[in-house]
């Protein structure tokens, strides 16, 4: 096995062993809606195959990995598997899982709670208020779970929001923190410090232990962040670990 990428037809998809006990299928190079969309198709697809020997799927942002046990299984052969299901279909026009969910989640932009939101607007070339009513409107996917248990990458936002991190670290945001860069947003589920500007807090708690569903939001979700004022937001951080965010179903 060579851990150096090792191509399907053109650039992508690219299949590439990691070490002796795993395989990446890659859809590109950044990210781009087709190819998150690929990577969730794949690994939903993956799962519902159920292949002998495989013993862990899951998708980030542009890429599946397939874990298999390495005594049981010939990797070529498996490799050579995934390849024939990887051209089976343009993964990149693929129907999303089923059983996905929109969330909507109350939000309360800016004031002491995140204070970022004029600094986050501005270098958007937008008011703080055309800000929050962009990113109220905008139906963001999760894209992938990630850097800590439950918490989600959403996107994607229009171009203007294409702005940086920062250079310095926030020392630290709390649970439920919204912040914003590079077209994405991420709702913090554990306090941590972070890069991310942080311009939204809601009261939603995604990691939840002791549950058996720990991890709230799964990917391919997708959540739209509802304003309300500071006054409500106080409210809903008694309501419970769902702060006021409800799901339905999505077809």
């Amino acid at each position: 096995m060579d851990s150096a990428s090792d191509t399907t037809q053109g650039d992508f998809p690219r299949i590439a062993f990691l070490g002796f006990d795993g395989l990446l299928v890659s859809f590109g190079d950044r990210l781009a809606e087709p190819a998150n969309r690929a990577a969730l198709a794949l690994r939903h697809a993956l799962e519902r195959e159920g292949w002998d020997g495989v013993e862990e799927t899951t998708a980030a942002l542009v890429s599946t990995y397939l874990r298999f046990d390495a005594l049981a299984v010939d990797a070529q052969a498996l490799r050579d598997r995934l390849a024939a299901l990887v051209a089976s279909r343009d993964w990149t026009a693929a129907e999303l899982p089923a059983g996905r969910r929109l969330w909507r989640v109350p939000a309360v932009f800016g004031t002491d709670l995140a204070p970022q939101l004029e600094a986050a607007a501005a270098l958007a070339g937008l008011s703080a208020d055309a800000a929050v009513a962009g990113i109220a409107a905008t139906r963001l996917r999760v894209q992938t779970i990630g850097f800590a248990p439950g918490q989600p990458y959403l996107g994607e936002l229009p171009e203007t929001w294409a702005i940086p991190r920062q250079t310095d670290l926030t020392p630290r945001v709390p649970v439920g923190a919204l912040c914003v860069a590079i077209r994405q947003m991420t709702l913090f589920s554990v306090s941590t410090p972070t890069g991310w500007r942080h311009v939204a807090q809601t009261a939603l708690r995604l990691f939840r232990p002791d549950t058996d569903a720990p991890f709230l939001l799964r990917p391919g979700d997708e959540v739209l962040f509802q304003p309300v004022d500071r006054a409500a937001y106080d409210r809903l951080c008694g309501a419970g670990p769902d702060g006021g965010a409800v799901a339905e179903p999505l077809r």
